[in-house]
């Protein structure tokens, strides 16, 4: 090989490493921006993609069930009881409501009153539910929720809603939870229901104490519940729309039939 040829052809590896390089460069770029990509959808693009869905109504009613609720308050305003009787919900209908009737001590749902009235009054199977502060007595608000609620036979087992801890250790919300079911359960002589959401579910209330007691989880926006334990109520969405009722609602299927769900009403006041 000639010296002339012999540079002009270190010149060419020479060009043609130099642009491998640059290749090399790019596709670590592109490598690089796939995985933010795929990051991004992960942790924060998916866990909210059903909420958008849910926010632009595409909130995807379970299948499966055949009983079917929902759950009111001041929140939901006036709401026209005679319609919401007449609702379908997946061609199914409105077979139950629990309606908000007090939180911590003092405080009373000021729609609570008509409501409880209503919902006897349009034949659709009605309970209370009360409203936890963990910074009061659990006994204090038990007396509270029992003097307001002044519940009958034939309603559902009285609700604890528990979404909120405080400063309670884990062992205080357990605590403060068996305190007002037991009180309540006293006075009706039926298990009360717990409402959490599941993560709580999960980390405050699977230990052996809290076996014989209901569950109504809230867990939004999934076609179906991802808990193995048992359950008994699911709030599986936050954004229903139903005829009656101006805004959003949140709606609730029952796990059985309504025979089962007929068990969990309360038989004498003690």
């Amino acid at each position: 090989m000639a010296p002339f040829d012999g540079l002009q052809n270190d010149a060419r590896l020479g060009l043609w490493l130099q642009k491998d390089g640059k290749r090399a460069k790019s596709a670590k770029v592109v490598a690089a921006v796939a995985v933010l990509y795929l990051v991004a959808q992960f942790f924060f693009v998916a866990p909210y993609d059903r909420l958008w869905q849910a926010i632009y109504n595409n909130i995807g009613i379970p299948d499966g069930y055949s009983i079917r609720g929902v759950d009111v308050s001041h929140h939901q305003g006036a709401i026209n009881w005679e319609k919401l009787s007449r609702a379908i919900i997946k061609d199914e209908p409105v077979s139950f409501v629990f309606i908000k009737a007090t939180e911590g001590v003092s405080v009373s749902d000021d729609d609570f009153k008509h409501n409880f009235e209503q919902a006897k009054k349009y034949g659709i199977l009605r309970g209370a539910y009360h409203f936890f502060s963990p910074t009061v007595p659990a006994a204090k608000q038990a007396d509270h929720f029992i003097k307001t609620a002044q519940l009958q036979p034939g309603d559902l087992a009285p609700v604890l809603d528990i979404e909120e801890v405080g400063d309670l250790s884990d062992e205080a919300v357990r605590t403060e939870a068996l305190i007002w079911l037991k009180a309540v359960e006293k006075k009706y002589g039926v298990k009360p229901i717990l409402y959490t959401y599941l993560k709580m579910k999960e980390e405050y209330f699977s230990t052996p104490e809290f076996d014989d007691y209901h569950f109504w989880l809230a867990h939004y926006y999934l076609p179906e519940i991802r808990y193995k334990g048992k359950w008994k109520f699911w709030q599986h969405t936050d954004r229903g729309r139903l005829p009656g009722i101006k805004g959003s609602v949140d709606l609730n299927v029952y796990n059985g039939s309504m025979y089962n769900l007929r068990e969990h009403t309360i038989q004498h006041v003690n």
